[in-house]
């Protein structure tokens, strides 16, 4: 098989395992709607999930490239990586 081909079917499993989960969903859906970068705290209290669950759950997001995270003094922000939704999930934004 194709090395490229390969190294995009590994990116849209670790997508695919991402999204499969109600509250990454949620995360991508809270992000998408208020259409830019928040605090990783404020994502966490709008979707009403702990600090450490939320934790786990951008480490997810952010390994599958689906999110961004900056860190600013102590604080995290993300954003959405919207290039990774064009290329591999044309559309799906404008489903939630």
């Amino acid at each position: 098989m194709n090395i490229e081909l390969k190294a995009e079917d590994d990116m849209r499993v670790k997508i695919f395992k991402a999204l499969s989960d109600p509250t990454r969903i949620e995360i991508i859906r809270t992000l998408y709607t208020v259409n830019k970068e928040m605090a990783c705290g404020e994502v966490g209290e709008y979707c009403s999930i702990s600090k450490s669950n939320a934790s786990y759950h951008f480490r997810t997001l952010r390994e599958a490239e689906l999110i961004e995270v900056r860190k600013e003094a102590q604080t995290k922000y993300t954003k959405l990586n919207q290039g990774t939704f064009h290329k591999y999930l044309p559309g799906f934004l404008a489903t939630l």
